[in-house]
């Protein structure tokens, strides 16, 4: 039996994904659970997840969470297990029997589909995950964008959460002020290239269903060389109602109805940025010489966003969707809900399949519990409340107290701490080459060959 130095039997856990779910309930259980040992374990070389591969690289100061994230992983309870796929270099099974506890962690990675009718002709259809993996070098999304996406002036964005935002922001940047940041070198190449003038960012709903938040929309509010233009019928009846709003979404809406007051009749000759209300896609089709995205009028019936019958249309020449992540069943014997995209969970604690019934020692945190919802702070409140539950059913006996080894995969190419730190010092040392904070690696066999060096 392994015991710690205490004399006491030591309490094994795996989380599996070293993004922020992964890092803050290895943070709560190595603070709060006695005589735990913690393996992180990550499909890919590098750690962190959303906060390496969807921040965007204008918000640095965003990714500071990664300096907490480090001190996690250098704790003596913490180990890091990098280029190791759940489903692929080992089962939940191997987990179950070497671990007394799994915390699935692993996000959502996969796009929610838009199931709209495309013109065969139309070839510019991208996923603003892909296109956001394309631009912070997710590996192997380097060709998921390229020069044909960018050639016209029109580009739609379907979604207007902070993403959304993002990738507005991102297309409408001028260059020079994104050369300071970590976004990759073939993206930055791309983008000087890019003749994209105008960015319509699409919703279902209202000006007070809007799904960003007011950061983002003051960041698009103060981009160099470009206009937002906002349509005035969008708002009507909304001044009146500002009274009702709670104050966060009171404060968002006075910042459009206040930019909307200083917009300017007269047309602007640099970019623009439009967020459309009250607009559902139903199809884009060739007319002429250019595609045209046909849109659906809605009006709102309590929250509910409901077709008039009406429609219009909108020049396009770059479609983006952001309708949303989902997470995916990444070993086949895993409870899974493929329609909500989500481990069946109560608490974090995992049901067993077909069934109400919790499967002792197995829980799951992050978006692949609750779905693809809230930010990082969302993110850590429920790994928190998630580790604390592992916490009590340790206390309570409701997790089998036999030691348990760890998993070996002493047979596979594993990336430590320390290798990730390699990975760093080198990504960063290649940045500077060129006045950034970082150059990333985008090639697994490249991280391979700094971190295992």
């Amino acid at each position: 039996m392994v015991v710690s130095s205490g004399g006491l039997a030591l309490k094994r856990i795996c989380v599996v994904g070293g993004g922020t779910a992964g890092f803050y309930i290895t943070q709560y259980l190595v603070k709060h659970l006695e005589n735990c040992r913690v393996d992180i374990l990550e499909k890919l070389p590098v750690p962190f997840g959303l906060v390496r591969f969807g921040v965007a690289p204008d918000h640095p100061e965003v990714k500071n969470v990664i300096n907490t994230f480090t001190k996690t992983a250098s704790h003596p309870a913490v180990k890091f297990l990098g280029n190791v796929a759940l489903g692929k270099d080992y089962s939940l099974r191997d987990l179950r029997e070497n671990y007394n506890a799994v915390v699935l962690a692993y996000g959502a990675e996969s796009d929610k589909g838009l199931d709209i009718s495309v013109d065969a002709g139309f070839k510019s259809i991208l996923s603003a995950r892909k296109f956001v993996a394309w631009y912070n070098g997710y590996p192997g999304a380097e060709n998921a964008v390229n020069s044909c996406h960018l050639q016209g002036k029109n580009a739609a964005i379907i979604g207007q959460g902070n993403v959304a935002v993002d990738v507005a922001r991102i297309l409408l940047s001028p260059v020079d002020q994104l050369k300071k940041t970590d976004i990759t070198e073939y993206a930055l190449d791309l983008l000087a290239s890019s003749r994209v003038e105008n960015v319509s960012m699409i919703g279902r709903r209202g000006p007070l269903q809007a799904a960003f938040t007011i950061k983002e929309l003051r960041e698009m509010l103060r981009l160099p060389q470009c206009s937002t233009k906002w349509r005035p019928e969008d708002f009507e009846g909304i001044p009146e109602s500002l009274t009702k709003l709670a104050r966060p979404r009171k404060r968002l809406t006075e910042l459009m109805l206040d930019s909307l007051s200083k917009q300017s009749s007269v047309e602007s000759s640099g970019k623009t940025f439009s967020p459309i209300f009250f607009r559902s896609p139903q199809s884009v089709h060739r007319e002429g010489e250019e595609f045209l995205l046909n849109l659906t009028i809605n009006e709102l019936k309590g929250d509910s966003a409901v077709a008039t019958g009406s429609t219009e249309s909108l020049p396009t020449d770059l479609l983006l969707t952001s309708i949303g992540y989902t997470s995916l069943r990444e070993d086949s014997t895993l409870n899974f809900d493929h329609r909500k995209g989500v481990i069946p969970n109560k608490d974090g604690r995992v049901f067993k399949e077909n069934s109400q019934e919790i499967d002792p020692g197995l829980y799951v945190s992050g978006w692949l519990a609750t779905g693809p919802t809230g930010v990082i702070l969302t993110t850590m409140n429920n790994a928190f409340s998630v580790g604390q539950i592992i916490c009590d059913d340790f206390r309570d006996k409701k997790i089998v107290e036999e030691t348990k080894p760890g998993i070996d995969l002493s047979q596979k190419d594993v990336v430590s701490w320390n290798g990730w730190e390699k990975i760093d010092q080198e990504e960063v040392r290649r940045g500077s080459k060129s006045g950034k904070p970082r150059e990333k690696i985008v090639n697994i066999e490249e991280m391979l060959k700094v971190g295992l060096n």
